[in-house]
């Protein structure tokens, strides 16, 4: 069972560390660090992902700011209570780290940034285009994890994938294949001043609809559905 849950999320990152571990949180006496790495994208551009990675990992590893590393894992979701309101905060969970050699590195550094999630449509879809006419559908599914525990994962879908995202219900069941972004921009606060925020979400690149196994409700439960996981999502923590 366990396994199979794993398998229900999968990360894959290469780059470069470019900001020293922090103290997360520690969990049955285990402590657990954030760092930062830089993930390069096919443009020029480069995406600052956030990984949380436990001290077990760490024993005789020497990961030093701009030190190239692989992390394997999977995208997490946990919520922080900020401000009087309620977060949704993302990180990548890692399974292993590991420095490459310079022929894993070849190899690994073609395809930078990968994530598979299996889950379930959570909240309606939310279609939107661009000031320069891009199709854009926001989604947020749940993936399952061990010990009935979900994942809340945002995820936007472009083009042809967007018209067909626009049309899921909650309930549907999903397969995407794709790439995490971080993504900044500006909040306006309560005394008018602005502030850059980060935001980090999948992007997908590929999407299947399992027609035959979804959990989708009739139109009239739709809001108790949204309402059931927007509790949970409260309630997440690691």
């Amino acid at each position: 069972m366990v396994d199979n849950i794993v398998n229900n999320n999968s990360v894959t990152i290469v780059g470069k560390v470019v900001k020293e571990k922090e103290f997360s949180h520690e969990m049955y006496g285990e402590s657990f660090y954030v760092y930062e790495m830089e993930i390069p994208r096919l443009s020029e551009q480069s995406d600052i992902l956030p990984v949380t990675v436990s001290e077990r990992l760490l024993v005789d590893l020497d990961i030093q700011v701009g030190k190239t590393i692989i992390v394997e894992g999977q995208l997490r979701s946990y919520n922080r209570y900020e401000n009087s309101h309620n977060k949704l905060v993302l990180t990548i969970f890692a399974r292993d780290v590991y420095i490459p050699c310079e022929e894993e590195y070849a190899e690994k550094s073609k395809r930078p940034n990968e994530i598979y999630l299996d889950g379930f449509i959570c909240k309606k879809p939310v279609y939107r285009t661009t000031p320069f006419g891009r199709e854009i559908t926001d989604i947020l599914m749940a993936v399952n994890r061990a010990y009935n525990k979900s994942d809340y994962i945002p995820s936007i879908s472009w083009g042809r994938n967007a018209r067909f995202c626009e049309n899921l219900k909650v309930g549907d069941h999903i397969k995407i294949w794709g790439r995490i972004q971080s993504r900044e921009y500006q909040k306006r606060l309560s005394d008018g001043s602005t502030v850059n925020k980060m935001a980090f979400e999948v992007s997908i690149s590929k999407l299947e609809y399992i027609k035959d196994d979804n959990n989708r409700e009739n139109s009239e439960d739709v809001e108790d559905k949204e309402n059931t996981y927007e509790s949970k999502l409260k309630a997440q923590a690691y």
